[in-house]
């Protein structure tokens, strides 16, 4: 199967340039570096062709940042290239990530071997708390599928069916895309995880997120903030629970192409 990898580098981010040549060369698969939409310089007509308001329950309680929204683009335009190239699969990593090779090499052999039946794999770099369904082992690396998806895009294995679904379904979105993947009772594809996985954020070393959280709120401005993040958690769970989607993974019957 011929893989290809997509390391995500936003222009802008001088100081992460040298590390994306670095993942480009550990990565152990061929691929290039691909330029990621800049949020920033979107129009307004841009912004209102691609941005919706409560697409599917629960809904996104947060206004999305123009970080998060270049994120999303630039997750999307990998995905319409995996099925532009019929790419069989392929691995996208993020800037802000480092690999530790040994790990990453067992976790990249789990992930070439269940990855068209699961469709897709993050490569996730925190532990996950809650219901889990083991897939396989390799080493030290577990493949599960837990009940409630996982958060972070630093790294994932794409399959071409699962880039097919998910572009097929967010020509507009109204969260970001790690919440939007994390949704699978919407899209009918449960993410794996690999854990450890050998890759990590390295964000705080290199510049910071890209994400910018905006200026200070004031406490109630927080609290009210937190409170909306809470209801939308126990929606998440809500929904995760009821989910059609295979508690071992990959598609809901009839959704794979």
């Amino acid at each position: 199967m011929q893989i290809r990898a997509f390391v995500l580098h936003l222009l802008r981010a001088t100081a992460r340039r040298d590390n994306s040549r670095d993942l480009l060369d550990n990565c152990a698969l061929p691929g290039e570096i691909w330029e990621a939409v800049d949020g920033t310089t979107l129009s307004s007509t841009e912004l209102s062709a691609t941005i919706g308001a409560g697409l599917f329950a629960p809904a996104y309680p947060f206004a999305l940042k123009s970080g998060e929204i270049g994120c999303f683009l630039s997750h999307r335009q990998i995905w319409a290239e995996i099925v532009r190239r019929d790419l069989p699969a392929a691995m996208i990593i993020e800037d802000d990530a480092a690999i530790t090779p040994e790990v990453y090499r067992a976790a990249l052999g789990l992930a070439r071997a269940h990855i068209e039946t699961l469709g897709y794999i993050q490569f996730q770099t925190r532990a996950r708390q809650g219901p889990s369904t083991l897939i396989d082992m390799a080493g030290t690396c577990a493949l599960s599928v837990p009940e409630r998806g996982g958060l972070r895009t630093t790294a994932q294995m794409v399959g071409n069916a699962a880039a097919r679904q998910l572009l097929a379904l967010s020509d507009r979105f109204d969260r970001p895309v790690d919440t939007f993947v994390q949704s699978h009772w919407h899209t009918g594809l449960r993410p794996a995880t690999i854990l450890p996985s050998g890759v990590s954020d390295i964000a705080d070393q290199l510049d910071g997120s890209t994400i910018q959280g905006g200026a200070a709120r004031p406490p109630l401005a927080k609290l009210g903030r937190e409170w909306a993040r809470c209801r939308y958690r126990r929606g998440v769970a809500k929904a995760s629970r009821h989910s059609r989607a295979p508690a071992e993974g990959g598609f809901a019957p009839g959704d794979a192409e």
